[in-house]
């Protein structure tokens, strides 16, 4: 059964991880592969990564991407969704941190945030408004 707008929009601001997906070019499968992101209800989504990531010149190039999240418990249940990048900066560390407190415990932001700022080179932040959405709760099957 497909979610409400208000179902999936919670859902995808959840902290999954999300499988990025984005057109690789002619004879080439998207790439697809696992990213953080933040999200708000009505809002952006945004990724970061490295500035000289292959991510981020094929998504330079495509001018769009998609993410896709999902669950097993307690039903199956995903959201897609896709849309047209609208903003690309430079990371900051409250970047950094915003994300990290997402998905990691509280004792481990910092360190986790070090560890990132010393060793993964310059990193940006990529906006994408959410245009086209697939969802849909299978229930406990």
């Amino acid at each position: 059964m497909a979610l409400t707008r208000e179902e999936r929009e919670t859902f995808l601001a959840e902290p999954h991880i999300a499988a990025l997906a984005v057109d690789a070019g002619a004879g080439r499968a998207p790439l697809t592969v696992p990213i953080w992101y933040q999200y708000a209800p009505g809002g952006e989504v945004w990724i970061m990564t490295g500035l000289d990531s292959r991510k981020n010149r094929l998504i330079s190039k495509a001018g769009r991407f998609s993410l896709m999240v999902d669950r097993l418990e307690p039903t199956i249940r995903y959201v897609s969704v896709e849309g047209p990048v609208v903003e690309t900066v430079t990371a900051t560390e409250e970047h950094l941190r915003e994300i990290s407190a997402r998905y990691l415990p509280a004792e481990k932001v910092d360190g986790y945030v070090a560890f990132a700022s010393a060793n993964h080179g310059e990193q940006v932040v990529v906006r994408m408004r959410p245009e086209r959405w697939v969802s849909s709760d299978l229930g406990s099957v």
